[in-house]
């Protein structure tokens, strides 16, 4: 019995020796009189003087510990050699919030973060020259919102599942930044529509956010389209579209996407961090940086089509049809040579044609 006792304080001196290095790693920086709580985490070995420094965001009612613990915020600050710093929004009555334009908060997060960013230059050495913001869902609200306020200072910015709210949208952004934004098309909790299956209407939907970045940054109005390869089994289609300008804006819509954040790309074709990433240090253009080898490039023509097409391929193979949401509408057993498709039972819009050695091409079907 006393052995067992002795092993029960032992047990607990442990968990209390945890806890208490858990929590010293929350640091506390007062800002209009609150103390405002945050992470940091910097990379162990680095031969760098200074260091990037990017923010992520976390979304409504979420916590940085929470995140810290999922996103596993110290191996990609060794991993990248960044610090990245991880802020906690404020509880108001709602659960933790963002003051992204919404009108549900009076809180100036905006300040906030960029005075907690100046006081955290001398004591982790950051590179002023390349900031970063990245965040999810009411994260990628206040991602938007920190580009158009402080794009003067911020190198670029990735919201994830985010949207301009209204009012914001009625600002004009400081200065052009590189905008990296990615939505999923069947998101219900933040739609790309704009409109939220349970909140309702929450600001511009994706063809006006696109919009409002390309006047930001004096984008051309055609993009640069590429699909990345689809080689998993994820039921998701990543396209992307590239717009040049005195800033580059890109914008990854994933066909099928719901509200997540997709991390690995051992399950999915691309992880999040990782594009996001390559945007950030200027390796995400329009050839898509992966190991996999490169798929074929589908053959067919007339793009547009009425209705009726040619496909032409080397070996015999199926062939999948989707709608702009992701969904299959359509199946076809290709032989090898050339083969007459015929989609007129379909509405006009835009399709994508997938092989089943994930080969893909978007089909433009206008009557």
């Amino acid at each position: 019995m006393k052995t067992r006792n002795i092993l029960k304080i032992s047990g607990l001196s442990a968990l209390l020796l945890l806890c208490n290095q858990l929590f010293s790693q929350i640091q506390t920086f007062e800002w209009q009189g609150i103390q405002r709580q945050y992470l940091v985490r910097s990379p162990q070995h680095t031969d760098k003087t200074t260091t990037p420094v990017l923010y992520f965001l976390h979304g409504w009612t979420d916590n940085i510990t929470h995140v810290d613990n999922e996103f596993h915020f110290q191996q990609i600050a060794d991993q990248f050699e960044w610090t990245i710093v991880i802020p906690q929004a404020r509880d108001e009555g709602s659960g933790t919030m963002w003051n992204a334009g919404l009108n549900a908060s009076n809180t100036d997060d905006s300040g906030f973060l960029m005075a907690l960013l100046d006081s955290l230059v001398e004591p982790y050495h950051l590179n002023l020259d390349s900031v970063f913001f990245t965040g999810f869902s009411m994260g990628g609200f206040m991602t938007h919102r920190m580009a158009i306020e402080h794009g003067d200072r911020i190198t670029a910015c990735a919201p994830v599942s985010g949207l301009i709210t209204h009012s914001m949208s009625n600002h004009t952004a400081v200065a052009p930044v590189r905008m990296l934004y990615i939505h999923g098309t069947t998101d219900p909790v933040v739609g790309y529509s704009g409109t939220s299956q349970y909140f309702g209407n929450l600001g511009l939907g994706a063809d006006a956010i696109i919009e409002y970045w390309k006047n930001a940054n004096h984008c051309v109005d055609e993009p640069v389209i590429d699909t990345f390869p689809d080689l998993k089994n994820d039921g998701l289609l990543f396209v992307r579209y590239t717009y040049e300008g005195d800033a580059e804006l890109q914008h990854i819509k994933v066909i099928g996407g719901n509200h997540s954040w997709y991390h690995s790309e051992s399950q999915y074709d691309i992880g999040y961090m990782t594009e996001i990433h390559k945007f950030f240090v200027g390796d995400g253009g329009g050839n898509v940086g992966i190991v996999e080898p490169e798929p074929k490039q589908l053959n067919l023509w007339p793009n547009p089509t009425s209705g009726c097409f040619t496909i032409k391929v080397e070996d015999a193979t199926n062939l999948e049809v989707m709608d702009i949401q992701g969904r299959c509408v359509a199946k076809f057993a290709l032989e090898a040579g050339t083969n007459q498709i015929n989609l007129g039972d379909l509405p006009e819009g835009l399709y994508f044609i997938k092989d089943e050695n994930g080969a893909a091409q978007k089909l433009l079907l206008k009557k």
